[in-house]
């Protein structure tokens, strides 16, 4: 609960200055100090930025509940159990803060009397070993804030050797757990410097990955614009716009009436916006941290299960609120005169339409959260959500007669809820796909998600025509052209994905499609006809091997990043790929190694290493093969979206033109292709 709290702090807190901004102010370093034979004392360290402040445990001892009281985190310290080869070490006592620089005070974003650090943070914990020869490890979370926000949660790895595995006798600062040299080595068999950039005559004169995330913002800016069109026509929305506009229009005189409207309009779009702020927080801690998010697997199945429940709320068997006391006390300040007054009014608006906007919404975090552009993306979509929620307030308080030519409030709402309700139930197994794709389950494969998604629409267009109906639902008399229509779309959608499970016996893969491209599991994820690289190529998923290889029979190397749920990369894998032209010169002049960054399978132990953030200070672990490849890309190209080709030449890894991202256009990547591939015969020649 109390991390609960923190994270919510931390979204109230970001100031919009933040955004974009790397926050890393505490820096911890670790030694030890030998008492007898086998009792050390270990001493943690952190020095503090100035202006910033951590927080001790004494704040449970300021009389202060924090099970009922939002509280900051204090820092804590875990140890991992050690029982390998029968060592064992045992804690003598409990961690000892040292009172140097610490001090009790009123705290400005808590508002409570909290005793805290600053500058710099000393701990000790007494321990006993049993062997000579081992390591003591465990993580310690902390928070810090200073006086207008505050940062999650953090946790940190640390590690004190014994004995022969004593890096140093004395210390073991973290920064010299591993030799970063050592490890990019280890894992990638090069080092950073060793890439060199080529600046070829064949370059793309534009960054294409830069155009391309411009166009991804541009893109879901317009699906959040879609979204929040689809809101409108809900029961928790619709009805609220004559009346709102009415209220403004007939209270005041006209003109100062069309301005509050606009106010209250603006007020709705700044609410959705907002909601965005404290993942720009995440992306700047980690800059891969949303992609983590994004295909986490247990967050994936989380996912899945909410929009489960979307869909069943959005078919009438329940009503999803906000607790109300969020309602009353966001209504009990609209009575204030003004614009806090309007601002009110319309975070009124979004709380009490939380029942139809959440699974719209819900749909619009999770997809964003597995964009490329990270926080950007997500805020793009709020912003277009939020702009068309309160555009036609301020558009009908300027033309109010145009409030006469809206349909009137009916069954059709519910019409429009309810297959909104089929929707939330496709999307549902998308997210399922995702965590059975990363953790290589093999369950939802190609075949089962596209009959499920089948099902699923040919009911939605069954539903349409009045064959099915939902809880509050009568039966239909007639059946409007609208829904005689739109019935017709499921049905014709449902044929259309029924052709995906037509076998193509010259490819020797299903038919792709367009429309499903990342939404729909890769062609390759068969039950019947499985393919362990896209289009049938020949790829390699590990670097060391695919650049061994391509030493060997002398040729370029196409470094492809990608993930299984990345949905640009499955456009290019299944409609740019197959190609003709695409497709020889990738079967014929290239080594594609493929490496995904969203990989969730465990790494050896011997790879689970410590390295740099790509901020510069502190460490994180390298856990499974989606960190190695995205730490790779991160900090040998410093990119972090996927897809990313890059041309090398494997000998002296240099590149061989400029790296492209998602490039729909055939002739581009064509290009792209032919001036690696000239660049790399030029090389040769010399």
């Amino acid at each position: 609960m109390r991390f609960l709290y923190a994270i919510i702090f931390t979204f109230l807190f970001l100031p919009f200055s933040g955004i974009g901004q790397i926050y890393d102010p505490v820096d911890w370093n670790f030694s030890k100090q030998k008492i007898s034979d086998n009792t050390y004392e270990l001493i943690f360290t952190a020095d503090i930025d100035s202006g910033w402040a951590m927080y001790s445990n004494d704040i449970y001892n300021n009389g202060v509940d924090c099970n009922v009281e939002i509280c900051p985190i204090p820092v804590s310290f875990e140890f991992n159990k050690n029982n390998e080869q029968e060592r064992y070490f045992r804690l003598i006592g409990d961690i000892i803060e040292v009172d140097e620089n610490k001090k009790t005070s009123q705290d400005p974003i808590f508002l409570m009397e909290v005793t805290k650090f600053t500058d710099r943070a000393t701990f000790k914990q007494i321990i006993e070993i049993d062997a000579n020869d081992m390591d003591v490890t465990g993580y310690l979370t902390f928070m810090v804030c200073d006086d207008t926000k505050c940062l999650p949660p953090t946790d940190v790895e640390f590690v004190f050797s014994f004995g022969q595995s004593n890096k140093k006798d004395s210390e073991n600062k973290m920064a010299d757990v591993q030799n970063f040299t050592q490890t990019n080595l280890s894992l990638y068999g090069l080092l950073p410097e060793q890439i060199i950039d080529q600046n070829s005559d064949c370059n793309n004169e534009n960054d294409t990955v830069i155009q391309n995330e411009d166009k991804s913002l541009i893109s879901i800016f317009l699906l959040g614009l879609i979204g929040g069109f689809l809101a409108l026509l809900t029961p928790c929305v619709f009805p609220m716009i004559p009346l709102t506009v009415s209220f403004f229009t007939k209270k005041n005189e006209n003109s100062k009436g069309i301005f509050n409207a606009l106010l209250y309009g603006f007020f709705i779009f700044l609410v959705y916006l907002v909601l965005s702020i404290p993942f720009h927080l995440l992306d700047s801690i980690n800059p891969d941290i949303l992609n983590d998010i994004s295909t986490n697997v247990y967050l994936n199945v989380l996912f899945f299960a909410v929009f489960l429940v979307f869909a069943f709320s959005f078919f009438g068997y329940f009503e999803l609120t906000l607790p109300s006391s969020w309602t009353n006390k966001s209504a009990s300040k609209e009575s204030s005169t003004g614009f806090i007054g309007i601002f009110f009014m319309a975070l009124t608006l979004a709380i009490v339409s939380f029942s139809c906007t959440g699974p719209i919404l819900g749909t619009l975090l999770a997809g964003s959260l597995s964009g490329d552009s990270g926080a950007w993306q997500l805020t793009a979509g709020m912003g277009g959500f939020g702009l068309a929620l309160g555009l036609p307030f301020a558009l009908f308080a300027m033309f109010p007669n145009f409030l006469n030519k809206l349909p009137k409030s009916g069954g059709w709402l519910n019409t429009v809820k309810v297959t909104l309700g089929f929707i939330e139930l496709a999307l549902a197994l998308k997210f399922l796909s995702n965590a059975d794709l990363v953790a290589h389950w093999g369950i939802l494969k190609i075949e089962l998600f596209l009959v499920l998604w089948f099902i699923i629409f040919f009911l939605m267009g069954v539903y349409l025509l009045g064959k099915i109906r939902f809880p509050k639902e009568v039966k239909l008399e007639k059946i409007s052209n609208v829904r005689l229509f739109s019935a017709i779309i499921a049905f014709g959608f449902s044929v259309y994905l029924a052709t995906g499970l037509i076998y193509n016996k010259d490819k020797q893969s299903y038919n792709a499609l367009s429309l499903l491209s990342g939404l729909a599991p890769p062609l390759g994820y068969s039950y019947f006809s499985p393919k362990d690289c896209p289009n049938d190529l020949n790829c390699f998923k590990d670097l060391k091997s695919g650049i061994d290889y391509a030493q060997k029979v002398n040729k370029p190397i196409l470094l492809d990043f990608t993930g299984y749920a990345c949905v640009n990369c499955r456009k290019m894998e299944e409609h740019i790929w197959p190609l003709p032209n695409v497709d020889k010169l990738l079967r014929e002049n290239f080594i594609l190694i493929s490496l995904y960054v969203d990989d969730k399978k465990e790494l050896p132990a011997e790879e689970q290493l410590f390295v740099k953030r790509t901020s510069g200070k502190g460490l994180r672990k390298l856990q499974n093969y989606g960190h190695k490849w995205a730490h790779f890309q991160a900090q040998y190209f410093g990119v972090n979206s996927q897809p990313f080709y890059l041309i090398m030449d494997p000998n002296n890894y240099q590149t061989l033109n400029a790296p492209v991202g998602y490039l729909p256009d055939a002739n581009e990547y064509i290009s792209f292709l032919e001036c690696g591939l000239l660049e790399f015969k030029s090389i040769k020649q010399k």
